[in-house]
């Protein structure tokens, strides 16, 4: 698997998967947190960290991915040795995240979002194409069946 490939997209079938769009919309970015919960309940995978994961990838969908018009789109998969990857999808493939703040970097009142999903998943990238959208994923390493 290279540096831009996910387990979601390897040669590796995962154990669960789940793919939904959903409005580019704050209401969007809600249900995106509701549905993965509600997935990853069922799949026994419950975590905080997945979720707050979750919730900063669709928000940042929303907040700087939006096109008018266009949804994003959430998907999770789920290895069998307890590896959950999360992708959100955008249609603004022109703007890409930027990983990790410099040193001593003074935030104002947003901005956390990929520096949490750094803290958090075991791996993330941004992987752009083949039309005009990105996709930004995250990969957690638990074991099936660890709680938040």
């Amino acid at each position: 698997m290279n540096q831009t490939e996910t387990l979601a997209e390897s040669s590796f079938e995962p154990l669960h998967r789940f793919s939904v769009p959903l409005s580019a919309t704050r209401r969007g970015a809600r249900l995106a947190r509701l549905l993965a919960a509600e997935r990853l309940r069922e799949w026994g995978a419950e975590s905080d960290a997945a979720l707050l994961v979750v919730g900063e990838l669709a928000a940042n969908a929303v907040l700087h991915g939006r096109v008018p018009g266009r949804s994003f789109r959430l998907t999770l998969a789920l290895t069998g040795s307890g590896t959950l990857c999360v992708e959100v999808t955008d249609t603004r493939g022109d703007r890409t995240p930027v990983r990790g703040r410099l040193a001593g970097e003074v935030l104002g009142e947003s901005g956390y979002g990929l520096v949490l999903v750094e803290e958090l998943a075991d791996r993330w990238g941004v992987r752009h194409g083949p039309v005009p959208c990105k996709t930004v994923w995250a990969e957690l390493d638990t074991a099936p069946g660890d709680g938040p």
